[in-house]
């Protein structure tokens, strides 16, 4: 490809170039739809400089076919390694909104998923919730394992304040849960005189989330979705 004179003459005089007049040229050469390779034959510079320069600058989609008719590599060109993932997804949510149609009417779906619409992490990819009530994360637990398997195993994190006894709660939230000890994470203390509330609930707040639960994560948030258009209009 054919280059215009005065950024030929830019590259002819490197060696006077300010750093700051380095880093443009480079930048310039590369909006001219050039690899790093082609502008690295062309003025001396370390390819990790170079990409740090041109993070910003974007090239045309037909300025990365060019690179690759022109030099054989995909050197330069922005690689999409989240596809494959992204298809995955695109099936499993397009799954779920089948499988919805079919559950709607099962009593411990529909109740788990009203569950989750209140009480279930929303943006973290795990499938989760937090709740001082040991009765619904019992059955979050037992609807989890029914409708979004495999099963998985679960972990679990206390919420305290300062004056809770920690290891009191953590058994009773073990007993209650059906977890052992060692299913707990570091728990959080909340230091007194950070919020308002004078009733410590004496156990705090526990929060599940199902190990490893990415897919019947995005699985549930179809679910509730369904939910919310079939019974929240």
């Amino acid at each position: 490809m054919e280059l215009e004179a005065v950024l030929l003459e830019r590259v002819e005089t490197w060696e006077r170039l300010s750093r700051w007049e380095k880093s443009e040229l480079g930048k310039d050469l590369r909006r001219t739809g050039l690899s790093y390779g082609e502008i690295m034959g062309m003025i001396p510079v370390k390819k990790s400089t170079l990409a740090t320069w041109c993070r910003e600058v974007r090239l045309a989609d037909e300025q990365y076919v060019a690179i690759r008719v022109r030099t054989g590599s995909r050197e330069g060109i922005p690689r999409d390694t989240n596809r494959k993932r992204r298809a995955e997804i695109e099936m499993i949510k397009a799954q779920a909104s089948l499988e919805a149609i079919h559950l709607q009417d099962d009593p411990l779906w529909t109740a788990g998923v009203a569950l989750y619409w209140g009480e279930g992490f929303k943006t973290q990819s795990t499938l989760g919730m937090a709740n001082a009530d040991p009765h619904a994360l019992r059955l979050f637990m037992s609807w989890a394992d029914a409708y979004v398997p495999p099963a998985t195993g679960y972990r679990a994190r206390l919420n305290l304040h300062a004056d809770n006894d920690e290891s009191a709660a953590r058994a009773w939230w073990a007993d209650q849960l059906g977890l052992g000890t060692s299913e707990f994470t570091n728990t959080f203390i909340k230091p007194d005189g950070t919020g308002h509330r004078k009733n410590h609930m004496p156990h705090g707040v526990c929060l599940v989330n199902k190990r490893r639960s990415a897919d019947a994560f995005h699985t549930t948030m179809v679910w509730v979705e369904f939910m919310q258009e079939w019974f929240g209009r």
